[in-house]
């Protein structure tokens, strides 16, 4: 049964939401998915790359980036490489550029894309989201998957990103809560956060989309760059 998406454009929220609760022992579990290490890491990388849901949010996200086959991507936090793997079939005459703080994803996502590694067209590297790349207009489209939440420093990132696209890219930051029982409300209200932090970035195109997915719905913010 297809999932039903709701469409949500948002110009101004006026409600402030908390973006992390207070610490629970739970989060000792989500600190692997944040940044896997250990054994415990490559548990959390293979649960991310078999996750039935997880997948399924990853390719609705890569297909909002509406990629053409010459584009140059930038993903922000590509665990084991599922997204990776999807663009580059899609962008076989473009570039896919992809970073992530964790070591454990790095070693999975470069074997999971070996091939498109060897061939050149997928490059991916050790770093945090404050450590991009330095660049100017040099990418298409960006895409980040329930990363947004890790961040010290949000805003700053987003304005970093917007100064490497390109006029005319498009980002998409996709997002699940991770707290135990969320309700669709609690994935709008995060959604509305992403979505006004990424117009202040300068993403003035900017709109929000809601998927029901198993367990529960996903929000992702979609911008333009003009």
């Amino acid at each position: 049964m297809q999932a039903e998406v709701q469409h949500v454009h948002v110009s101004n929220v006026d409600e402030a939401v908390e973006q992390r609760s207070q610490a629970q022992p739970a989060q000792r579990v989500y600190s692997q998915f944040e940044k896997p290490t250990g054994l415990r890491g490559r548990v959390a990388g293979w649960s991310m790359a078999h996750r039935r849901s997880n997948r399924e949010r990853n390719a609705w996200a890569v297909s909002l980036l509406e990629l053409q086959p010459t584009d140059r991507v930038l993903e922000i936090g590509f665990g084991p490489g599922l997204a990776i793997a999807l663009m580059s079939e899609v962008v076989a005459g473009g570039h896919v550029v992809g970073i992530d703080h964790s070591e454990m994803m790095l070693q999975q996502a470069k074997k999971r894309n070996a091939s498109a590694i060897g061939q050149g067209r997928v490059q991916l590297l050790l770093a945090s989201a404050s450590e991009l790349p330095a660049g100017h207009d040099q990418y298409d489209k960006c895409l980040m998957v329930n990363v947004f939440h890790c961040w010290d420093k949000p805003d700053e990132v987003l304005r970093r990103v917007q100064w490497q696209m390109n006029p005319g890219g498009k980002i998409v930051i996709a997002f699940q809560p991770s707290v135990q029982g969320p309700t669709g409300e609690d994935t709008l209200k995060a959604g509305h956060i992403i979505l006004e932090r990424l117009k202040a970035a300068g993403f003035s195109q900017a709109h929000l989309e809601i998927k029901s997915l198993a367990p529960d719905s996903v929000a992702c913010a979609v911008g333009i760059k003009e």
